[in-house]
């Protein structure tokens, strides 16, 4: 029997330093599941595991692309899976760990399947998109398939501002002629492994602090030396997020770095409140307080082997 032992929660809450020490405890590979820290430009600002600690147990999916690459969900449950394949020919346990929601999903059960869309489907929306912006395809996704808007706006309200995927929602509705919902929650991908998921949790205030106690310490440690490389380049997808959008309009002189900082705090305590409302809906997860003795997580884990 295969195991993997899936580590998650909020940002800031501990799940790198009780990935490493259950890695070292079971002899095994961590894949990392951050959909942010698999680009080498970002480091400070997605709170990259330092030298110490990827020292500490081998680790994948860390700094292997590139901002400039166009890199999907679908790519990495393809190359995670094959990771994963290779490591359990010499362990019968691996570590994922990760607050991407959607990332973790892909890798314990894998995606629906949806139809081939022509490439002239896929260039005459993003040709659209170019011209009438985001909004248009917030109206087409409302107006081909109600359901799933509705479903995006109150459980991952961001979603809706991130282009790549909206475009992907609207051209499988246009292609398919079908809506984009109908394709999912149908029969997922085997996974010859099983799965034991364990997830870090705090009460709200204390999250928050760490999460406001990370920031000043990212700030301390040059992220706004980080950022302003990365701001000749800030319209890439891969830049749009928490601890860089916050700065750039800081260089735009848009804001003052002071107000930066407090939105970087502020927009990071709502992405933990997300991360949490998405990993809380798998009730398969064995939640623990982020202060948990380690021995008490591995002897949870060895009841379920």
């Amino acid at each position: 029997m295969k195991y993997l032992i899936t580590i998650v929660g909020p940002t800031a809450i501990g799940k790198t330093s009780l990935s490493i020490a259950l890695a070292q405890h079971f002899g095994c590979e961590i894949i990392s599941c951050d959909s942010r820290q698999f680009f080498k430009e970002m480091s400070i600002g997605t709170a990259v595991p330092n030298k110490e600690e990827l020292s500490s147990a081998p680790h994948h999916f860390i700094h292997n692309k590139s901002i400039f690459e166009n890199y999907t969900v679908g790519d990495f449950e393809k190359e995670a899976i094959s990771k994963l394949d290779e490591l359990y020919k010499t362990s019968d346990f691996a570590i994922l760990v990760g607050g991407s929601g959607l990332y973790v999903d892909a890798i314990l059960k894998g995606f629906d399947a949806f139809p081939e869309i022509e490439n002239s489907v896929r260039e005459e929306v993003k040709s659209d998109y170019e011209k009438l912006g985001i909004a248009y395809l917030q109206q087409q996704l409302q107006e081909l398939d109600s359901d799933y808007f509705e479903t995006i706006t109150l459980e991952n309200p961001q979603t809706l501002q991130n282009p790549q995927r909206m475009m992907r929602f609207v051209e499988v509705c246009i292609g398919s002629g079908k809506p984009y919902s109908s394709f999912m929650n149908k029969k997922k991908n085997t996974r010859n492994f099983t799965s034991i998921i364990i997830g870090l949790e705090a009460n709200r205030s204390k999250i928050y602090e760490r999460i406001n106690q990370r920031v000043e310490i990212m700030i301390n440690e040059g992220l706004l030396a980080e950022a302003e490389k990365a701001y000749p380049n800030k319209n890439l997808n891969a830049l749009q997020t928490v601890g860089y959008r916050e700065l750039f309009s800081y260089f735009n002189n848009e804001i003052t770095l002071e107000f930066a900082i407090e939105e970087i705090k502020k927009n990071t305590r709502r992405f933990a409140k997300r991360q949490l409302t998405w990993f809380k809906r798998n009730e398969a997860t064995k939640w623990f307080d982020y202060s948990t003795d380690r021995k008490n997580i591995i002897e949870f884990i060895n009841l379920k082997l």
